[in-house]
């Protein structure tokens, strides 16, 4: 069974920083490309950044050269750095499959981000 448990988020001012971890189980870690994705009130939940299994990274304009993504797969667990974060960054983050490669499992409880202006 697919686990994923995402952790880190929390409240920050405009300019500030957060770490988010994503420890996932019940799969083959190291041969699947992952992504964080987050969703905002009343929007479509949507990919931010994704890592494939051999380290390649991309990002969805919004966050490009603020967040970072990357992953330990010693630790089946995927990161995202977030930096000079933005009122607007204020969502429900989640990790998965990249959508961009394969099919999504059930999403886990995602972690809150919320940035004060």
């Amino acid at each position: 069974q697919v686990q994923l448990v995402e952790s880190g988020g929390g409240l920050v001012q405009a300019g500030g920083s957060l770490r988010l971890s994503c420890a996932v189980s019940g799969i083959i870690f190291s041969i699947n490309a992952m992504g964080w994705y987050h969703q905002a009130p009343g929007k479509q939940r949507e990919l931010v950044a994704g890592i494939t299994s051999s380290g390649r990274t991309d990002y969805a304009d919004s966050v490009k050269g603020r967040f970072a993504i990357s992953r330990d797969n010693a630790k089946n667990t995927v990161y995202l750095q977030m930096n000079s974060l933005k009122p607007e960054d204020t969502a429900v983050y989640y990790c998965n499959i990249n959508k961009n490669y394969g099919s999504v499992y059930v999403w886990g409880q995602g972690t809150q981000v919320t940035v004060s202006s």
